[in-house]
């Protein structure tokens, strides 16, 4: 749970610090409700994010399936939004990825990155 809230502080700097404002504004909001443990709101806010292209929101979407946070647990769409990061350059969401696909649980998703 700290690491996810880690990842998502990160993400919510760094949105801030590259100057886009509107992305900031409702990654901040997902990020607060996130802490709160608000994950309907979470997902809300950042799922439009994340659909738009956003790595961070991806990788934290990732978090919030991987860990059943507001959604029903499913290892298979965290694979998803981390490989969507991942393929960013985002590395927390490359490490998440591969240590999903190290403990087996993405089968699928895990066999097609070589």
């Amino acid at each position: 749970m700290i690491r996810a809230i880690k990842l998502l502080l990160l993400g919510m700097f760094l949105l801030v610090a590259c100057g886009n404002a509107g992305y900031a504004q409702d990654f901040q909001k997902g990020a607060e409700a996130y802490k709160k443990g608000d994950y309907a709101t979470a997902l809300r806010e950042l799922k439009p994010l994340a659909e738009q292209g956003n790595a961070w929101a991806q990788r934290d979407l990732g978090v919030m399936y991987a860990e059943g946070q507001g959604v029903t647990q499913d290892y298979k769409e965290a694979a998803q939004w981390f490989r969507a990061a991942a393929e960013q350059g985002d590395a927390k969401a490359q490490n998440n990825l591969g240590n999903l696909c190290k403990r087996s649980l993405t089968d699928s998703i895990c066999a097609r990155i070589g």
